[in-house]
């Protein structure tokens, strides 16, 4: 009999799960949001909603009609009142559901006339309840709209110009642009072109609406780099180079949500005419090669990290240009900052003058009577901006000061506390199915505390000093990249029951002009967390002792909240953290 031991059977190797590529797997759906993504274009859906739903009522969408494809033209169902925060959680999405929807109308680099405003105002107060937000990715949002009126709204927004394609859904979102583009005095190149020809090429082309996620895009050719590209998936930034001139450089890969991640260079330079076709050709690779079987790994982000800037770019010029494209330089820091505020000259000797409505509240009459005082003022041109900001664009230095006083009582300040400048927020529990909490009157809330709290103290602070609402972890009001970002979560209080309230994130930061080190995202301290009442006592006591032990006058916030210990940071502050 033989003693040699009998070889062991070849195990076969485990296959990797396939991650629903379409260049690599193949184009089989692996998820139901692929499978009606493919069933049917989002684009598609617009006719049914103007030849059926409109008629029928809401009771006659099809449920992916009305939460997947209704997207591809930015309507989403509002939260249902009433609805616990949570709920979204355990509860059908039925019972969550209102009949009444959220539409995002599509603003490219947040440009409009008081014509369009106009009829904006008038939308909102004719079908919307006079409800208007103003969004961080320079849209106006509405709610309380009813699909029986989406007809007549598209009709009155195509009349002027606008419209609401793809301004959500997995599509290529609105396209960030520089406020003052065209206009500034310190501008490196102009993105207008760049923007418009991308938008009217590439925004309703179905060869492009059915990507694995949303899809965000960010353009600027000024030295603020006022449009955070750093957290768009796709961005160009003006930057002058040696040999070329006045061109831009291309930054990847960014966002934030649950897995944040700052984009990266990918070394290129791009001319005004090149851009549009490189934009075409990212795009098509994150379609290709985006992850498509998991949605919360289908951003273009995690497709970067798993590649790297060099072969993500080999890839584009092999498969997508057929060229080499040119290396280019790095944009220098900026100095200034980037939101606009305040007033500034124009290249042509006109002004323009940015202004902060608080959290980018608005509403439907305080638009119209904004349309009425900038014309008034010999201008029809304004600009929204990534900043939930609003500035008024071909003002006359005779005429400033008087725009100025106009613009303060309508709540738009021109020279706002350092609070009302730098705070945003989300649209929070109100209206959104995903919150937990209040958001945008716990912002108004908090800036009125503020500014009295600090009243002794308000020489001493900095320029900009951000504060970041948000009401869900999805950080649409950028929390990750604030000085502090408070992320909306349910708390247990001392009773044991349930109370809404905040994670406190801190020292994050895009680039900016008060920023000593480069664009990251903030800290977060173990178990650190603010009631929503105690917010305002929590960011007061906060400032008060950054104030007290920065270094110098010149350390940010964001270089001594990474710098102090825990404890300087934990400290409980009676009525304010859990």
């Amino acid at each position: 009999m033989s003693t040699e031991t009998p070889a062991r059977s070849a195990r076969p190797a485990r296959q990797k799960k396939p991650n629903g590529q379409w260049k690599v797997d193949g184009q089989e759906p692996l998820n139901h949001n692929e499978e009606f993504k493919q069933a049917d274009n989002g684009l598609n859906v617009r006719e049914r909603i103007e030849q059926i739903y409109s008629k029928q009522g809401f009771a006659s969408i099809d449920p992916d009609d009305l939460r997947g494809r209704f997207r591809w033209w930015g309507l989403y169902t509002q939260r249902r009142p009433g609805v616990p925060a949570g709920a979204h959680n355990s509860l059908p999405p039925e019972e969550v559901d209102d009949e009444y929807f959220m539409l995002r109308i599509r603003m490219d680099g947040g440009a409009l006339t008081t014509e369009q405003l106009r009829v904006v105002g008038e939308l909102s107060r004719d079908f919307a309840r006079s409800t208007a937000d103003i969004t961080d990715r320079q849209n106006i949002q509405l709610h309380w709209v009813r699909v029986e009126d989406m007809p007549e709204i598209w009709r009155r927004l195509e009349s002027v110009g606008l419209g609401t394609t793809e301004a959500c859904g997995d599509t290529p979102r609105v396209i960030l642009g520089s406020p003052v583009a065209g206009i500034s005095a310190a501008e490196i190149i102009d993105p207008t072109p760049v923007i418009k020809e991308i938008s009217r090429r590439y925004i309703g082309d179905p060869e492009l609406s059915n990507l694995p996620r949303k899809y965000k895009s960010a353009i600027t050719g000024h030295p603020s780099q006022d449009v955070v590209h750093e957290i768009n998936d796709f961005a160009l930034v003006g930057v002058n180079h040696p040999e070329h001139g006045p061109g831009f450089d291309l930054w990847v890969g960014g966002g934030l949500s649950t897995n944040p991640r700052l984009a990266e260079r990918l070394g290129v330079f791009l001319t005004e005419d090149e851009a549009p076709d490189v934009w075409y050709a990212v795009t098509q690779c994150f379609r290709d090669y985006g992850y498509r079987r998991l949605r919360n790994k289908a951003r273009l982000k995690f497709l970067l990290a798993d590649w790297g800037p060099e072969k993500f770019r080999q890839v584009i010029e092999d498969e997508y240009l057929g060229r080499r494209l040119t290396d280019g330089p790095a944009p220098p820091a900026p100095t200034s900052p980037g939101d606009h505020v305040g007033t500034h000259a124009q290249k042509d000797g006109k002004f323009y003058v940015g202004a902060a409505p608080a959290v980018g509240r608005v509403n439907g009459a305080l638009l119209l009577k904004l349309a009425d005082l900038i014309e008034a003022h010999g201008s029809t041109r304004l600009r929204t901006t990534p900043h939930q900001k609003v500035v008024v664009l071909d003002i006359a230095e005779e005429h400033i000061d008087s725009l100025k006083r106009g613009l303060k009582k309508l709540g738009l300040d021109p020279d706002p506390s350092v609070f009302r400048r730098s705070t945003m927020a989300c649209t929070g529990i109100e209206y959104c199915k995903l919150s937990f909490v209040e958001t945008k009157s716990t912002g108004v809330k908090v800036i009125n505390q503020l500014e009295r709290a600090l009243a002794d103290v308000a020489d001493q602070l900095p320029e900009r000093l951000t504060l970041n609402i948000n009401g869900c972890p999805n950080s649409c009001a950028r929390i990750q990249v604030a000085d502090i970002g408070l992320k909306g979560q349910l708390m247990t209080g001392e009773d044991g029951e349930q109370t809404p309230g905040y994670q406190v994130h801190l020292g994050g930061g895009l680039a900016s002009s008060d920023r000593d080190e480069e664009a990251g995202l903030g800290r977060t301290v173990r178990g650190l967390k603010v009631t929503r009442d105690g917010v305002a006592v929590y960011v007061e006591k906060l400032i008060r002792r950054y104030l007290g032990t920065r270094e110098s006058a010149s350390e940010t916030f964001a270089a001594w909240a990474h710098r102090v210990e825990d404890e300087v940071l934990q400290h409980e502050w009676e009525g304010a953290v859990a």
